[in-house]
Order: structure tokens, then C-alpha cells, then sequence
């Protein structure tokens, strides 16, 4: 049996606690990613009616469980997605920390399951295994982490991992712990996803090739008598008209020199990462032809690790493409812009009428402020009756 479309949307935005900007590959147009900053974007989020948010994880990120837990009774409804790492945490430490922040933030917490995939930065952290190794590490520490957070008490002996006689003595708020979310695109990744997660993740390629990876995660999770849901990461560039997306996405990439490019290209090249493969693959590290798919652009990708695709067009064309997406069975968006606090505003006002969302605020009713500073038409005639008289 085919994945069942998704008939309605989760939307999550991103807190960027590696750094912003209105250009990639340049600091000019940077921007201070301090503690101020990400209370902006996480209270425009909540605020917004997002799901929710991602925060990355990584040596060159702020360490997104302070930053969570620092942010999230600033909001209210907004949830968090962050990183749980195996190998780099103890699997009833993590535990520990997961039902902490679970219950700090009445139940507000989603987990990200990062296995990572840059050797560079792993021997830097201490981890020196291989690529289906770290996936073995992966499959034994969510086998302890998911029983702790069910509330079991756990002994267990692994080929790398040992616990005997871990417990919780304070439990999640979310009853069994909060979802799962995983991305990996390699055979070891896919097993561990169809055997252990709750959403399996995928970075934005063309929509024939997101169907025939989620088929093959749906597949393998059916044989081990589970079942997934599915989720995306992208960017968006979304404008009121397509030309003016467009003049933006080229915007984005305005500063980048040829030799940054082939820099950033080198280090993904390293990495034994099959996701970030697929990411690199979609452009070659060249400017000739970065629209992959109608409204899927590349260009991202040519300095950015993980995501490298963004949605590109007008309100309309980039609510089609998401809708295509779910036509697959994609119920999850994870999203992003440059810069993200007015990117965030911009795509939940021009888009979010547009789709069917499980979250967010009554529709805008159109009614503006009567202040004396330009606010009405003229002199004590508003906007929304000045539509209805021309109508």
C-alpha cells in the first residue's frame, strides 16, 4: 500500500544559533545571533502560529538545549526540536535531560536523533567510528533512551553500549517521551528509522526522488511492523510575485566568489554523510543551473552544510509545491529564510492562508489601527471599508 497523502500541515521554523544574515558566504549583511535575538525569532514564531522550532546542532552552533531551555518559557505554544546525539551523551543522561526539559516546557519538547556525519568534527567530539558503526551506537542508545523515557528501568549490554540498572525517577510530561524525528539516507540510517523513530526526515529534493526514499523508509518500517510518519527541511524564498522571489534567492547568493564555493564544497566532500551526497549532487558546486525542479532552487546549497534547497516563488507557487509534498505523505515542514526573524513573518502572513495547518491563529480579520499618522486612507476611512465601497 502507498503512503496516505497528508491532508493538513505542521510547520516549523528555525532559530539560527550558527549565525544570520541577508547573504551567504560574506559577513556583510551578518547579523548579531545573540540571546535577544533568538527570543525575537522564537516569539515571532510563536506568536506567528508556527509548530514549532529547529535548533541545529554541531561545534559551530550554540548548544541547542541551553538555548531551548533559556527561550521556551518565553513562549507559549511554540515547540522545540532538539538534537539528541549519540555517541557524544550517555543514553540515560540524555534521557534525563530530555524529561527535564519535557516537563519544564509542560510538554513542548521534540527530539531530533543526530547521528552526524562529518569525520572532522567527530574526532574533534571524540568519536572515532565509522559510518555504519555510528549507526550500530545509534540503534542501541535509542533501544535505552526510549525504554527509560517509557518509564522502565534498563540493563542492557550491547556491542558498544552497557547500563545496568538505569531509571528515570522523573518522567516526561509527554507520556512515553516526545516524538522522534531522525533523518538518514543510507541503508544503516534507514533500518535504524524504520526500527526506532517516530518521523523520519528528509533534506528538500525533487519530488520523485523524496517518493522513492520515503517509499523505501515506509517499506522497511511496515517489515518491522512499525509505521512513520514524514517530514521535510527546506528554505523558502517567498515574494507577493515570482520575479520578485526569484530576484531575492539570486540576491542571497550575490557575494559568493567562486573560491568560497569550491572551499564549502571540499569540506561536504569529506563527510561520509549519503543525505549530504544527495545534497551536493543536486548542483556540483556550480552556478549553471541551481532551479532543480519548477520552484526548487539549489542555490543554498553551495555554502550551506545539511539543507541546501529552498522554495522559490510567489505565495501560490510555493503553497503548490508544499501541497505536492504532502501529496506524497510529507506532513512535517521544517523551514528557513534569510533572515530568519523577517522571513518568518513573511511566510506565515503570505502563506499560511493558503494551506492546511493543524496549528496556528484565527485568520487576520483586517481590522487596522485608526491613529491619526497614516494609518487610515483619508481623514476616518479605513482600508477594509474603503475595499468593500471599490468592491
Amino acid at each position: 500500500m502507498s503512503i496516505p497523502p497528508a491532508p493538513s500541515a505542521n510547520i516549523l521554523w528555525f532559530l539560527p544559533t550558527h549565525g544570520d544574515g541577508r547573504y551567504l558566504g560574506t559577513s556583510t549583511g551578518g547579523r548579531q545571533t545573540d540571546f535577544a535575538y533568538l527570543r525575537q525569532i522564537a516569539q515571532a514564531a510563536d506568536a506567528l502560529g508556527y509548530y514549532g522550532v529547529l535548533l541545529p546542532t554541531g561545534k559551530s552552533c550554540e548548544d541547542s538545549w541551553v538555548v531551548a531551555s533559556a527561550v521556551a518559557p518565553l513562549t507559549q505554544n511554540l515547540r522545540y526540536l532538539v538534537a539528541v546525539r549519540p555517541g557524544l551523551q550517555s543514553p540515560t543522561v540524555a534521557a534525563r535531560m530530555t524529561a527535564t526539559l519535557d516537563r519544564v516546557s509542560n510538554g513542548r519538547l521534540l527530539v531530533n536523533v543526530v547521528t552526524g556525519g562529518d569525520p572532522v568534527e567527530n574526532a574533534g567530539d571524540g568519536i572515532f567510528l565509522g559510518h555504519d558503526e555510528r549507526y550500530e551506537v545509534t540503534r542501541e542508545f535509542l533501544t535505552v533512551y526510549s525504554a527509560l523515557l517509557r518509564g522502565e528501568t534498563v540493563t542492557y549490554q550491547g556491542k558498544h553500549l552497557r547500563v545496568d540498572g538505569g531509571q528515570l525517577l522523573y518522567p516526561p510530561a509527554q507520556e512515553n517521551g516526545p516524538p522522534l524525528y531522525f533523518g538518514g539516507s543510507s541503508p544503516a540510517g534507514i533500518a535504524v528509522a524504520a526500527e526506532t523513530v517516530d518521523k523520519y526526515l528528509t533534506w528538500g529534493e525533487p519530488p520523485a526522488a523524496v517518493a522513492e526514499k520515503i517509499a523505501t523508509a515506509d517499506k522497511a518500517a511496515k517489515a518491522a511492523g512499525r509505521k512513520l510518519s514524514f517530514g521535510i527541511r527546506l528554505h523558502v524564498i517567498v515574494r507577493e510575485t515570482e520575479e520578485e522571489a526569484w530576484s531575492a534567492a539570486n540576491s542571497l547568493i550575490s557575494h559568493l566568489d567562486e573560491a568560497t564555493i569550491a572551499r564549502s564544497q571540499a569540506i561536504f566532500a569529506r563527510m561520509d554523510s549519503e543525505g549530504q551526497r544527495r545534497m551536493s549532487a543536486l548542483h556540483g558546486g556550480s552556478r549553471d543551473k541551481l532551479e532543480i525542479s519548477p520552484n526548487l532552487w539549489a542555490g543554498v546549497g553551495l555554502v550551506r552544510g545539511g539543507a541546501g534547497t529552498a522554495l522559490v516563488g510567489s505565495a501560490e507557487q510555493v503553497a503548490a509545491r508544499i501541497k505536492e509534498y504532502q501529496a506524497l505523505g510529507i506532513d512535517s515542514f521544517i523551514l528557513s529564510g534569510y533572515p530568519h526573524l523577517e522571513e518568518a513573518y513573511r511566510f506565515a502572513e503570505l502563506v499560511f492562508p493558503l494551506l492546511s495547518l493543524n496549528h496556528g491563529k484565527p485568520a487576520f480579520s483586517g481590522v487596522v489601527n485608526n491613529g491619526p499618522f497614516g494609518e487610515t486612507i483619508a481623514n476616518d476611512e479605513k482600508p477594509a471599508q474603503k475595499r468593500a465601497a471599490s468592491s
